[in-house]
């Protein structure tokens, strides 16, 4: 990464991406969604592995080259390939988005080891989408799913994989994780059933209620009709 002004805006990202792809980064210290998008564009251009490179240009200090992009708003990105500029996007964008935006640029780098890397659940279901085939892939979104209180998905994205010791592994997470949420679910309903009674009238019984829920898987089909439950006692 290098930071970039108005007078060496030319050579760092100009000339420079001649032979290395350059992407350039406008911000500013007062941007709040630049200080989102500036760490994940940087890491997703360390992956890279010096194949790609970092321009960051600070616009309060270097107003010519948001000049001469035009630039209405920031974070504003820009990708430069011999000297010549090959797209871009202006705004926050998921960090997926972004890996994909840098890999695009080096079709020889693993976009998939990229996105396995950053991690969160839709960099890996992008990773899952871009090649089913990824045991990798698919193993590291099923964990995540898990490990979040989700195993029937996380299971069912595993059962193809089988024979697969690392599948086999993770099933067997799932079924523990189904137990312990089996156990919870009965608590919850035997606790949220006695305070939904006075919930409209007794704000501590509100307020618990939703600390009961905000306990539980969100998308969980028990979940969703409690949430019901509260949503039709109240109004």
């Amino acid at each position: 990464m290098v930071d970039v002004t108005d007078a060496t805006f030319a050579t760092a990202v100009v000339e420079r991406s001649k032979t290395v792809p350059v992407i350039v980064d406008l911000w500013a210290p007062w941007c709040g969604p630049c200080k989102t998008l500036g760490p994940m564009l940087e890491a997703a251009v360390a992956a890279t592995g010096g194949r790609v490179e970092l321009a960051k240009v600070n616009v309060d200090e270097n107003p010519a080259v948001a000049q001469a992009f035009q630039v209405q708003s920031i974070p504003a990105v820009f990708a430069f390939v011999d000297g010549k500029g090959v797209g871009g996007f202006i705004g926050g964008k998921p960090e997926a988005e972004i890996i994909h935006f840098v890999a695009k640029l080096v079709p020889q780098v693993d976009e998939i080891a990229l996105l396995l890397e950053a991690g969160d659940e839709a960099s890996l279901r992008k990773a899952v989408e871009l090649d089913p085939t990824r045991v990798d892939a698919v193993v590291a979104l099923a964990a995540l799913l898990i490990e979040s209180d989700r195993p029937e998905d996380g299971s069912e994205l595993l059962l193809p994989l089988l024979p697969n010791e690392a599948a086999e592994e993770l099933l067997r997470r799932a079924a523990a994780v189904l137990d312990t949420l089996g156990g919870r679910f009965v608590e919850v309903e035997e606790e949220f059933s006695t305070l939904l009674v006075n919930v409209k009238s007794d704000e501590t019984a509100r307020t618990r209620c939703v600390q009961l829920l905000d306990s539980l898987p969100p998308t969980d089909p028990r979940t969703i009709s409690l949430r019901k439950s509260l949503t039709s006692r109240l109004y």
